[in-house]
């Protein structure tokens, strides 16, 4: 099974109301079992809202409140949805394509907290809780080295 932010497949619960449809990300999971999540959402934040990054370990919205803990409690919920998932369809979780950047799901890099588009080294919160549990993580801009290493798999 893998999981999938839900922004990526089109579901309107990004930050300005609108989604990140990607039609490669829509063809993968065509052909897979997946898990839709969005940690901000799950963490109890509104869409629209007013966009945030993360910023010395916090995540800040442009307006300059502090909104850790519903990305805290978004990923631990999101966490929570696609073990239970797993073990409901009775497979392995094998891996994750999340948004690119993002201040709950960029893999490897993510908005500095400047609103500036500038990216430093790090992962979103929830991108963070499947990496310690050993789930490959990649983002619809690194969709091939995910879908490289599952034909490896078989």
């Amino acid at each position: 099974m893998y999981v999938i932010s839900a922004c990526l497949l089109g579901r309107d619960c990004k930050y300005n109301g609108g989604n990140n449809r990607n039609e490669q990300v829509v063809r993968f999971a065509e052909g897979h079992t997946i898990c839709e999540v969005c940690p901000e959402t799950a963490g109890g934040l509104p869409s629209p809202r007013d966009p945030a990054e993360q910023r010395e370990g916090r995540v800040i919205d442009r307006s300059g409140q502090d909104l850790t803990r519903a990305f805290q409690t978004g990923a631990e919920r999101s966490l929570e949805k696609v073990l239970a998932a797993a073990t409901a369809c009775g497979e392995p979780l094998e891996g994750a394509i999340l948004k690119a950047n993002s201040p709950s799901c960029g893999v490897d890099q993510i908005y500095d907290g400047s609103f500036t588009g500038a990216l430093i080294p790090g992962d979103g919160f929830f991108a963070a809780a499947l990496k310690k549990r050993g789930v490959a993580c990649c983002t619809e801009k690194t969709l091939g080295a995910l879908s490289a290493e599952t034909e490896k798999r078989k």
